[in-house]
C-alpha cells in the first residue's frame, strides 16, 4: 500500500481527473460530457440537448430548458419505461441494475438506475478517497492493506423481468474489482445472506479469524456488530480481537449522536472517514484528517445544482415548488442551506436528491449536511433543523456522560397549540426530566426561531426513554433491517402514525 507514501504520478493524477481549484470549469466539463453520452437518448431529444451543447453558457441553457424532477415525477414521466425493458430513455442502452432505496420516510421502495458509467465514476471517487489518506497524520500503514469489514446489502439480487434490483452496497461489492477481493470482508458467501440477523450472527462467528483494519457502515448498525462480538467473546473492548482496527468510513446519518457510544467499545481511537454515498453516486467524501465537512466531487460523473432551502422555492411539507431558483457551483454562498439537485451517468436529470447541504468552505467545496428537505420541524416557525437535532443531543450526551445512539422528533398538537414529542434510545440509568429539560434548553440556545416560538405557540416538550432495542424493533416491523437503512430523525405522516401503533403493539411487521 505504498500508494499512499508518494507523491501521485501526474499521469495517474490525470487520469484520475484529480481536482483542480477551478469547480466552476470542472463542473461545466462533466455537463457536457453527461450531454453528449445521453445526446440521442429519447430524454436528450426531448430537452434539446444539443442545443445546450452548442450554446455558449451551456449551464443556464440547460436550467432553461430542463425541469426539475423529484423520484416521483421522474419515474412517472421517464424511468418506469426502462423498467419495462426500453432502452435509451434517460441513458444509453438498457438499465441492468436498480438500487432499492426507500429513504427514511416513504413507504415504498424506490427504483434507481445503476449503469456501469455511474459504478465507474463511483469506483474513480473511492480511489480519490483512498489517495486522500495522503492527507491525513500518522497513518497507520499497516491497517491500510488488513482487511475492510463492509456492512452493506444483500449481494444476491433481486432477479426480476430484464433486470436487477438490490442495494446499492449490495450491487458495487458484486461488481467489486478482483484486487479488492482479499481486503473485502465478510467475503463472498455472508455478503449474500439476505436475512440480517443470519449475516450479523455469521459476522460474529468469522470474527476471530479475520484481521480488520476498517470498518464501513452505517454507526447504528457498525455499532449494533461490534457490540455482539464483545459480548459473544467476552472482550473489553474490540481491539482485544481486531489490533490493527484504525479507521472507520462512515455516511448516511451524522455521526456525533453515536460517538460517546461507539467509543466505549473501543481500545484506542479510531479515524473518522465521513463519506456522502448515495444510491444515486458518490457525491462527497472527507479528504483530510479533522476537517469539519467533506468535499464535493465536481470534476468525474455529477453535475450539481442548488436550491435555497427557504420559503420562495419550498412549501411547508418540503416539498419543492414548480421552478425554483437553481444555483450552479460558482454562485452558492457559505453559511446557507440548500436542496441539492443531481444529473448523473445514469440518466437522473435535475433530480432534487432530497439531502440539504451547507458550504462551509467555498473555495474548496466543502460542506456539510444539514438534513433533509423533508425532515425539519416547522409546526409554528421554529425552522429546526436535523443539525439542531444532532448537535443538542451530542451536548446532553456530554453533559451527562451517556450515550443516545438513536433518536426522533415528532410534531403533536397539544391543545389549541403544538408540542415536540422527543423518543430517545438509552439504556443507561438517567433522569428523564432533566433530559428533557436539558434538550429543549440546548435547543433553545443553538436556533433563535426555537427560543421564540417556545414563548408562544410551541407549548411543550415531551420526552420518552427507551431501550434502544425498541427503534430496532420497529425498522424489522417496518421492514427496514440492514445497512442501508436509517432510522428517521423526524415522524411525519404515516412514519409517525406507525410509529403510534408500533408503541401500542398495534404495528403488524412488513
Amino acid at each position: 500500500m505504498a500508494i499512499i507514501e508518494f507523491k501521485v504520478p501526474q499521469s495517474i493524477a490525470k487520469a484520475l481527473h484529480l481536482p483542480e481549484n477551478n469547480p466552476r470549469r470542472q463542473q461545466l466539463r462533466v455537463l457536457k460530457k453527461l450531454l453528449r453520452k445521453a445526446k440521442f437518448t429519447e430524454f436528450g431529444q426531448q430537452y434539446h440537448f444539443d442545443d445546450i451543447l452548442s450554446s455558449k453558457h451551456p449551464g443556464k441553457k440547460f436550467q432553461e430548458l430542463v425541469p426539475t424532477f423529484n423520484y416521483n415525477s421522474i419515474y412517472q414521466q421517464w424511468w418506469h419505461r426502462t423498467l419495462e425493458g426500453v432502452p435509451d430513455v434517460c441513458w444509453p442502452g438498457k438499465i441492468k441494475y436498480y438500487a432499492l432505496s426507500s429513504g427514511t420516510s416513504e413507504a415504498a421502495s424506490k427504483f434507481i438506475p445503476i449503469t456501469n458509467d455511474l459504478l465507474r465514476g463511483n469506483k474513480i471517487v473511492m480511489i480519490k478517497q483512498l489517495l486522500s489518506l495522503r492527507n491525513y497524520e500518522d497513518i497507520p500503514l499497516a491497517s491500510i492493506g488488513k482487511g475492510w469489514l463492509t456492512l452493506g446489502g444483500s449481494t444476491d439480487l433481486q432477479k426480476n423481468s430484464g433486470y436487477y434490483s438490490g442495494d446499492l452496497s449490495g450491487i458495487t461489492a458484486k461488481k467489486a474489482p478482483i484486487w479488492f477481493q482479499p481486503f473485502y470482508k465478510p467475503g463472498k458467501k455472508i455478503a449474500k445472506e439476505k436475512d440480517w440477523n443470519k449475516k450479523l450472527e455469521d459476522i460474529v462467528d468469522k470474527a476471530p479469524q479475520w484481521d480488520i483494519g476498517f470498518v464501513v457502515g452505517v454507526p447504528a448498525w457498525i455499532q449494533m456488530c461490534i457490540e455482539m462480538i464483545i459480548e459473544r467473546y467476552q472482550l473489553n473492548n474490540i481491539h482485544e480481537l481486531w489490533p490493527n482496527l484504525a479507521f472507520f468510513v462512515h455516511g448516511g446519518v451524522s455521526f456525533e449522536p453515536y460517538k460517546k457510544g461507539f467509543e466505549k467499545l473501543l481500545g484506542k481511537p479510531l479515524t473518522y472517514i465521513e463519506t456522502y454515498l448515495a444510491s444515486e453516486g458518490f457525491i462527497a467524501y472527507q479528504d483530510k484528517q479533522y476537517a469539519k465537512g467533506m468535499r464535493l466531487v465536481t470534476n468525474e460523473h455529477i453535475f450539481m445544482e442548488f436550491v435555497s432551502f427557504d420559503e420562495k422555492n419550498f412549501d411547508s411539507n418540503g416539498d419543492m415548488l414548480a421552478n425554483p431558483e437553481a444555483l450552479m457551483i460558482h454562485e452558492v454562498e457559505e453559511g446557507k442551506d440548500y436542496a441539492l439537485l443531481i444529473s448523473t451517468s445514469a440518466g437522473t436529470w435535475r433530480y432534487l436528491i432530497g439531502d440539504t447541504l451547507r458550504f462551509i468552505d467555498k473555495e474548496k467545496c466543502e460542506i456539510i449536511i444539514t438534513g433533509r428537505t423533508k425532515h425539519f420541524l416547522s409546526l409554528v416557525g421554529e425552522h429546526l433543523s436535523v443539525e439542531n437535532m444532532n448537535r443538542a443531543v451530542q451536548l446532553v450526551s456530554e453533559e451527562f456522560n451517556i450515550s443516545i445512539p438513536e433518536f426522533t422528533v415528532a410534531g403533536v398538537p397539544h391543545g389549541n397549540f403544538f408540542a415536540h414529542h422527543w423518543y430517545i434510545a438509552c439504556n443507561d440509568i438517567v433522569n428523564e426530566e432533566k433530559i428533557r429539560i436539558s434538550i429543549d434548553e440546548k435547543l433553545k440556545q443553538l436556533n433563535d426561531d426555537y427560543a421564540v416560538e417556545r414563548k408562544s405557540a410551541l407549548k411543550e416538550v415531551f420526552l420518552d426513554i427507551l431501550p434502544e432495542e425498541q427503534f430496532m424493533a420497529f425498522m424489522k416491523a417496518k421492514g427496514k433491517v440492514g445497512g442501508q437503512h436509517k432510522f428517521p430523525r423526524v415522524l411525519k405522516g404515516k412514519m409517525l402514525e406507525d410509529w403510534q401503533k408500533f408503541r401500542k403493539g398495534e404495528l403488524k411487521p412488513a
